[in-house]
């Protein structure tokens, strides 16, 4: 072993927080890593991410179990027994979208996908333009520091993300929290045991209130996702069950709203550390479009994902067997040099911009992509267009990046700017 990839903690909360230096070490000593005690191959190149991606039959995304596991066993006896009651009233979390593998994934992927079409998704553009600009309205007479994540960067995809699936103004505060919620359990904080049983019954209550809203829309249909999934045949003959119906919403309550969230502070903290993105960007939509996807490239919000090999392989120089467990690193990819010229660099001029892994590729590309997309270049317009002179605000907490293994983002990005 290389002495570098010796020293390589691949998932301590240190490395979690700034991954790169490791991840380069892995790229070119150990592109297939296994990291020692975990029993995970960790795979970190450009290509090999793309081969393990194209491969649906060799590597499954059949990893459900392991997207639910880990946080319980560190509680105490008493928490682990009162979250165990809750989650049997629960509805169990079913293989429908990210961890299923074609054919099943593709029946699920097209009912989603009618949600996301092209014209829909600009006939969006007016009401997420009017969001945005109420969103700017309630913070920018601020005098003094604003906490940019708080302000801007979690309600925007929330509240887009509400309107998507129809929930009523009224229950807002309710989805808003648990929505947040449903992206807790990716992440490695350490919570008390009071904190872990709230959450386990707020994702119990959402559980049900997401539900009700589907059945209710059998009889009451109206142009929204809950609608889309109550009116869903699998394959033209039977309705969706409530346990298909919720996982197909958890899925989509942490890709609708997590990861542009998180790429929206990574934007910003982007434009405070280098100021001149800021004029390079301001007025020029196209430009706007590219410094959007350098940022999902940079600071990819998913930073990996796993994958079951179904049989005896060979990846790069490494063999895996039947039953291994692979983490595919997004994070480490787009970062490649082999791949990308300059990649620690915002190049707002870069040759194929899109072709990153932030969403996903081939089969399991993110069908929300599209607007995910134009929340990130609407809003960064919006902002660009009403402030200016962004910077880090003095005397407040730097911007700290939760660990996780999975997401990547900001819970507080304190800034000041000038209004224009």
């Amino acid at each position: 072993m290389h002495p570098d990839v010796a020293a390589v903690s691949l998932f301590s909360p240190e490395t979690l927080a700034e991954p790169w230096a490791a991840y380069r070490t892995l790229r070119d000593h150990a592109p297939v890593y296994e990291v020692p005690g975990v029993g995970i191959k960790v795979v970190t190149r450009y290509d090999l991410v793309a081969e393990v991606i194209r491969d649906t039959e060799t590597y499954s995304s059949g990893f459900g179990d392991f997207l639910g596991s880990g946080s319980a066993s560190m509680l105490p006896p008493e928490a682990r027994d009162r979250i165990g009651e809750i989650r049997k009233g629960m509805l169990p979390l079913v293989d429908t979208l990210i961890s299923a593998d074609p054919p099943l994934h593709t029946r699920y992927r097209g009912l989603v996908k009618r949600v996301f079409t092209a014209g829909r998704v600009r006939a969006m553009e007016p009401e997420t333009d009017r969001i945005i600009a109420e969103t700017i309205d309630t913070f920018i007479e601020t005098d003094g520091p604003v906490d940019f994540m708080q302000a801007f960067a979690f309600p925007v995809p929330l509240r887009i993300i509400a309107d998507r699936l129809g929930i009523p103004e009224a229950d807002r505060d309710f989805f808003y929290e648990g929505a947040t919620v449903a992206a807790s359990t990716l992440r490695m904080s350490s919570i008390s045991a009071e904190e872990a049983i709230r959450r386990a019954e707020v994702e119990a209550e959402l559980q049900r209130y997401m539900v009700d809203l589907v059945e209710s829309r059998r009889s009451d249909p109206r142009e929204d996702m809950a609608t889309v999934l109550a009116e869903a045949r699998l394959d033209d003959e039977r309705p969706l069950d409530p346990a298909e119906i919720w996982s197909i919403l958890n899925q989509f309550l942490v890709a609708g709203h997590e990861t542009t969230t998180s790429t929206f502070g990574a934007g910003m903290q982007l434009i405070c550390q280098q100021p001149g993105l800021e004029a390079s960007v301001r007025g020029e939509e196209e430009r706007i479009r590219a410094f959007c996807e350098e940022t999902l490239r940079l600071e990819a919000p998913v930073q990996g994902l796993p994958r079951r090999v179904t049989r005896d392989t060979v990846l790069g120089e490494t063999s895996l067997a039947e039953g291994d467990l692979i983490m595919l690193r997004f994070g480490a990819a787009n970062r490649d040099e082999r791949q990308f010229p300059a990649p620690d660099t915002v190049d707002l001029f870069r040759k194929n911009p899109g072709a990153h892994f932030s969403f996903g590729s081939g089969t399991h590309h993110c069908p929300g992509a599209p607007l995910a997309r134009q929340e990130l270049s609407r809003g960064f317009k919006a902002l660009l267009d009403r402030m200016g002179g962004f910077r880090r605000a003095e005397g407040k907490p730097a911007p700290m990046v939760q660990p996780s293994l999975i997401l990547r983002g900001l819970e507080h990005l304190w800034i000041e700017f000038d209004r224009r």
